[in-house]
């Protein structure tokens, strides 16, 4: 890649990170970016497969392309209503040691690479917020390396549930700096079984982190009921 093509990607990624080439969560269409880069679409094409191959951007059939993990799509306003945080602990706990075992099994070499860099985004985390955010990408990229479209729909609604409950906004109050310490150690655990090859390690120490996020978001609940009563 030349020292232009370097460039080139480095405006890409600034433009993506303080949201000048984004609409409404969506990368720009390829000809509005082209057309702010002064390049031709082949060429632009070329540089956005370099950041889908780092984990930059994230491109869905019918979608469109995006900055983050790619929302579910239908509208979950009715499920978020109703799902508890019970609720989401326990399909989570059938879905994602599946998933974290599959992507053991069938990750690339290159997609464990993007894989080691997005599970080191949460061992420093700014704060609570820069954790989840950090948290959010490293376990959709496990459901994506599970190469199954259906699991990944599925797990796309879990997203969807978390990131719009209203009870999910008070859980960042459960991540103490020492629990983001505790939680990044077992994510770091995680990614060496899956890059090592190993489906049952990996699908036990996904199960053994989804405990401990359940036990902290399940506390939280019990501190705020007892705050209610009292």
């Amino acid at each position: 890649m030349d020292r232009s093509d370097e460039d080139l990607l480095g405006r890409l990624r600034a433009g993506l990170s303080d949201e000048s080439l984004l609409s409404n969560g969506r990368v720009l269409p390829e000809r509005q970016l082209a057309e702010a880069l002064g390049l031709g679409r082949a060429r632009l094409r070329r540089l956005l497969d370099v950041l889908e191959a780092e984990g930059t951007i994230f491109r869905r059939q019918g979608q469109g392309t995006f900055a983050a993990p790619p929302p579910a799509g239908a509208s979950l306003d009715m499920l978020v209503r109703q799902v508890t945080p019970h609720n989401l602990m326990e399909v989570r706990l059938e879905i994602e040691p599946a998933l974290a075992a599959l992507a053991a099994q069938r990750a690339t070499a290159d997609e464990l690479v993007v894989l080691e860099r997005l599970m080191r985004a949460t061992l420093s985390p700014d704060d609570a917020r820069g954790y989840e955010t950090a948290d959010d990408i490293f376990h959709f990229k496990i459901a994506e390396l599970a190469h199954n479209p259906l699991i990944l729909a599925i797990h796309q609604t879990i997203r969807s549930v978390r990131r719009h409950a209203q009870w999910t906004e008070r859980r960042r109050e459960a991540l103490s700096p020492d629990r983001i310490l505790l939680l990044g150690q077992q994510h770091e655990a995680l990614f060496e079984h899956i890059a090592a090859r190993r489906p049952a390690e990996a699908a036990a120490e996904m199960e053994r982190h989804l405990v401990t996020v359940s036990s902290a978001m399940l506390r939280q609940r019990r501190h705020e009921a007892e705050l209610q009563v009292g």
